[in-house]
């Protein structure tokens, strides 16, 4: 299999991006991992949704053992090094750290994390040996970090695993649609590069998985079926004016940034539409990339918003601005967006409502909608006996990810509505366990 290839123009794109957790160098690593207390039932172990075992890396990387450090977090989590730059370690392991309590700087944990396993990925460690194949085989459907984890597991266990993507690279999010300056496009592929040098899995680029004629090949193809296909595009926010040009879905904002830098045109003056972490990635971007103004609008008070407090607080950072209690009626405009019009709200017995003739109009030239993602459920209808609950998302039982559908299992995204990359990672994990007790019995 060909190494999905990356534009030169998408590197030099991302150079004025200015790592957040930028690599540490061995002596800042040395020096960061002697503050660790290596607690006994450590509160950052007991934080981290894919439970690495922190203080034994840390004391490894103390230790000089940098391939067993790298080891000891890819036993936990296939995808070490992307969470240990896009995680949201200061709500996680650093903010269960002990030293929060003592008002004391956390431990670097993802910093750490990073350090560790770029060390395995540029010198291609040999961390696992790749087993033969038992005879039986998975199809994966998606190359994101829960179907990358799930395939990763399954390997380890004996089994042909072959992952279809949809798309002409694999990571999910993790490539398309998470902010640059917290990882760039050369750091996701390297490590799916090393995974699968590592365990011997292979994809199919440009290979979409939607119908019932494809799916029933796969069926008959193979053992058991991992499903992880994320989400789809931006929802509609369902107002009026929003087909104008230049207003967008913000992920397919991060996705044209990271993937087709020099095709996309940053406005002056940008509003962003939601209060999540998306949101904040995609105006922090707008703001690095040189926009005059950029405002950041939500329907609901400050307190309420969805995003990290620390994602906030780097999008004003880099300029942004917040207006609350504020809910948009309509992209204003010709042809393109002039402007978004307004109207204020509050929080009346615990509902929210309009403020009757508080409307305005704030003028801007690029509208960016970060208000969720639709589910998949057209393709997962073509799936028979498939279960998904009322908000679109697939059934299954927690401890194994299998679906109603007993051949299916699933994780990430599509399971969970929409959560960070590390419970992606977890959840393909555990569906890999599932599916090897399955066809184990």
């Amino acid at each position: 299999m060909a190494e999905p290839e990356i534009s030169q123009n998408v590197q030099d794109h991302e150079q004025p991006f200015a790592q957040i957790k930028p690599l540490m160098n061995q002596s800042m690593a040395y020096y960061e991992s002697s503050r660790c207390l290596f607690c006994y039932n450590a509160p950052c172990t007991l934080a981290c949704p894919t439970s690495i075992d922190i203080p034994l890396f840390i004391r490894q990387i103390n230790n000089g053992n940098l391939t067993g450090a790298a080891r000891t977090i890819y036993q936990s989590n296939y995808l070490g090094n992307t969470c240990g730059k896009v995680c949201p370690t200061e709500v996680l392991c650093e903010g269960a750290c002990v030293f929060k309590k003592m008002n004391i700087q956390p431990v670097d944990i993802g910093r750490l994390q990073n350090f560790a396993t770029n060390s395995a990925i540029v010198s291609h460690h040999r961390l696992f040996g790749t087993p033969g194949v038992n005879g039986k085989s998975v199809a994966v459907i998606g190359a994101g970090p829960a179907g990358i984890a799930c395939a990763c597991e399954l390997r380890s266990a004996g089994y042909k695993v072959d992952i279809y993507e949809a798309r002409s690279h694999p990571s999910g999010l993790a490539l398309h649609g998470i902010a640059p300056y917290k990882i760039t496009n050369a750091e996701a592929l390297m490590e799916v590069e090393f995974l699968r040098e590592q365990f011997g899995f292979t994809v199919y680029y440009n290979t979409r998985i939607d119908n019932k004629e494809e799916i029933a090949k796969l069926e008959a193809s193979y053992d058991a079926i991992f499903l992880g296909i994320g989400l789809g595009n931006s929802a509609r926010i369902k107002i009026r004016g929003e087909e104008k040009q230049n207003c967008i879905g913000a992920t397919e904002f991060i996705e044209q940034i990271k993937t087709k830098p020099t095709e996309k045109q940053i406005g002056n003056k940008v509003i962003v539409l939601g209060g999540g972490n998306t949101a904040m990635d995609a105006a922090s971007e707008s703001a690095r990339l040189g926009a005059e103004k950029v405002i950041v609008a939500y329907r609901r008070s400050k307190s309420e918003m969805k995003a990290y407090y620390f994602e906030y607080d780097l999008a004003k950072v880099a300029g942004v601005a917040g207006m609350f209690n504020v809910a948009p009626i309509e992209i204003v405009g010709d042809a393109a967006v002039t402007g978004v019009k307004f109207i204020r709200t509050e929080t009346v017995n615990g509902k929210l409502k309009n403020i009757p003739d508080s409307e305005f109009v704030i003028d801007c030239d690029l509208v960016i909608k970060a208000t969720g993602q639709i589910k998949q459920t057209s393709m997962l209808a073509n799936i028979s006996g498939l279960v998904v609950d009322q908000d679109g998302r697939i059934s299954v039982d927690e401890a194994t990810g299998q679906c109603t559908n007993p051949k299916y299992f699933a994780g990430g995204d599509a399971v969970n509505g929409g959560a960070e990359v590390v419970n992606a990672a977890a959840g393909g994990k555990t569906a890999g366990r599932g599916i090897h007790g399955f066809l184990s019995d």
